[in-house]
């Protein structure tokens, strides 16, 4: 049973994790259980606030592939994917949008509103934030056509830094805009990184259904609490980094060569993961940094 003794601790622990973050950006990239799980997102919504008010300006960046999945078997279209990426024709990527921005989107404004946080809902299609081009997949030699799926071209910094100079909390879906107007898919993480990067951001954390990095996942005792830059790509050369880790790692690596101070990988089903990875000295995922 914890004391109120022992919750002194914990709060006197804290500050200066607190003064540390103080007028610091953090970008949260938020899936995973800790969107799906009704408890989790709970909790999620609660750190994010408390971050808010302790002087920490956080923006969440969200995807939704499990939504978008679920609404589409709805209405009976047929998805493909090719290499992790999801085939989107013109009415793919309107169902996307609708999943993304309406209703995930509003969902986690209203839910951050609910406990004070201000938070205001966007794409990145909203003043231009975030414009893409196609993306192709290279496969033996042959450039193969994904549909409305895209990369970024650029992040126009200018909307987020106003909305976070009067105190809200941007919430950003996964979607971009083309030079003509077109609607853009784009990975979740990637739109993270690059937002992460484009504002300077001190730490980029992405939510994941796993405890970090491991060198080896079948050993749960491998967890590596930290690495550098050099560290990871050795990881990743020789096979300690794999599957699907790899293209978050990449994601990851990529934030800090342009500018990111720091990224973490957490596990988004532990509860308060990123309170415990903030505010206190022990952590709780893999931080990945630059030797200095």
């Amino acid at each position: 049973m914890i004391t109120n003794h022992d919750k002194a601790h914990i709060l006197v622990e804290a500050l200066p994790f607190i003064r540390k973050y103080a007028n610091k950006t953090v970008v949260i990239k938020y899936g995973g259980a800790a969107m799906v799980d009704e408890k989790v997102r709970d909790e999620f919504m609660k750190d994010v606030a408390l971050m808010k008010y302790v002087g920490i300006h956080p923006i969440i960046i969200h995807g939704g592939g499990p939504e978008i999945n679920s609404m589409l078997k709805r209405v009976n279209k047929e998805t493909q994917f090719i290499e992790g990426n999801r085939v989107s024709d013109a009415e793919t990527v309107e169902i996307a949008e609708m999943v993304l921005s309406a209703k995930i989107n509003k969902s986690i404004v209203a839910d951050l509103n609910k406990l004070g946080a201000k938070a205001v809902g966007l794409s990145g299609k909203d003043g231009g934030m975030i414009t893409a081009r196609k993306k192709f997949i290279e496969k033996a030699g042959e450039k193969i056509d994904i549909g409305f799926v895209g990369e970024i071209a650029d992040v126009n910094r200018e909307l987020i830094d106003i909305l976070v100079s009067q105190d809200y909390i941007p919430v950003i879906s996964s979607i971009g805009i083309g030079s003509e107007g077109e609607t853009f898919n784009i990975n979740a993480d990637y739109v993270a990184g690059e937002v992460a990067a484009a504002v300077g951001a001190h730490r980029l954390i992405f939510l994941t259904d796993v405890n970090g990095v491991y060198k080896d996942f079948e050993d749960k005792d491998s967890l590596i609490a930290d690495m550098t830059v050099e560290t990871a790509r050795e990881y990743i050369a020789n096979g300690i980094i794999s599957g699907g880790m790899i293209p978050k790692v990449n994601t990851c690596l990529e934030a800090i060569e342009r500018g990111v101070h720091h990224v973490i990988i957490l596990n988004g089903q532990i509860k308060h993961s990123i309170l415990l990875e903030l505010f206190t000295e022990e952590g709780c995922g893999t931080m990945i940094y630059h030797e200095a």
